[in-house]
């Protein structure tokens, strides 16, 4: 998927109020969105190379917007909004995930109160797929999800759990923003809860999947898809 708009370069400077973060570019400090609620462990480090979109939208209040942090040798995708959209178009491209057939659509309403990321309709089943976004890498070649407690995360995957005992076909779907990484794994240190919401659903037939990208100036791309670790 390439970015839409003009991607520049810059500098990592601080975090706040969680949807602002202050940048260097040109040597100019820039105030620009942060589209992450997660807390981004380790990867807000004074100094960082990052990339920036430049808003073409002239109502915005902020002209930039992040989209990715240097990790050491590596850039990771830190924008929420463009997985969803990474795996429906690598869906419908059959490039990943072609077992799964159906006419796919996006946030359709499930479950109590939920919208599920991406739904395929077929006459032989449905298909519900949820789509996380994971940045965090503490370990070598590991990435690791969730980076923070994630109530909202737990009640996906509850639902998920509910409507795989129902008899459809669930999968969660883990998108790696970063290409550094070769094994994914439940943080169950960093979020219990969730962890155990993740053995319930297993156990309820909820398919799990990783796949890691590529992230340039150019766009994110997927790479491949990797092993899951049993916890």
């Amino acid at each position: 998927m390439k970015y839409k708009e003009e991607i520049l370069e810059g500098f990592f400077i601080k975090r706040y109020k969680r949807f602002f973060v202050d940048l260097k570019i040109d040597n100019v400090v820039v105030t620009a969105y942060c589209p992450n609620t997660g807390s981004l462990l380790g990867l807000l480090k004074e100094g960082s190379k990052v990339l920036v979109a430049k808003v073409e939208n002239p109502n915005a209040k902020l002209k930039y917007r992040l989209e990715a942090i240097k990790d050491l040798k590596t850039f990771v995708g830190v924008n929420t909004s463009l997985p969803n959209d990474i795996i429906f178009n690598a869906m419908r491209g059959k490039k990943i995930l072609q077992e799964i057939k159906g006419d796919f659509k996006k946030e359709v309403k499930y479950g109590k109160n939920s919208r599920i990321d991406i739904f395929a309709s077929h006459p032989n089943g449905d298909t519900y797929i949820e789509v996380k976004s994971v940045t965090l890498s503490r370990k070598k070649n590991l990435a690791e999800f969730p980076d923070a407690v994630t109530s909202r995360g737990s009640k996906h995957l509850i639902e998920l759990s509910n409507m795989s005992k129902k008899g459809s076909k669930c999968f969660l779907i883990y998108l790696i923003q970063r290409n550094d990484v070769d094994r994914f794994s439940i943080a169950k240190d960093l979020d219990n809860e969730y962890y155990e919401n993740s053995l319930i659903a297993k156990k309820s037939g909820v398919q799990f999947r990783a796949f890691k990208c590529n992230v340039s100036y150019k766009g994110i791309n997927i790479t491949g898809e990797i092993n899951i670790d049993e916890n």
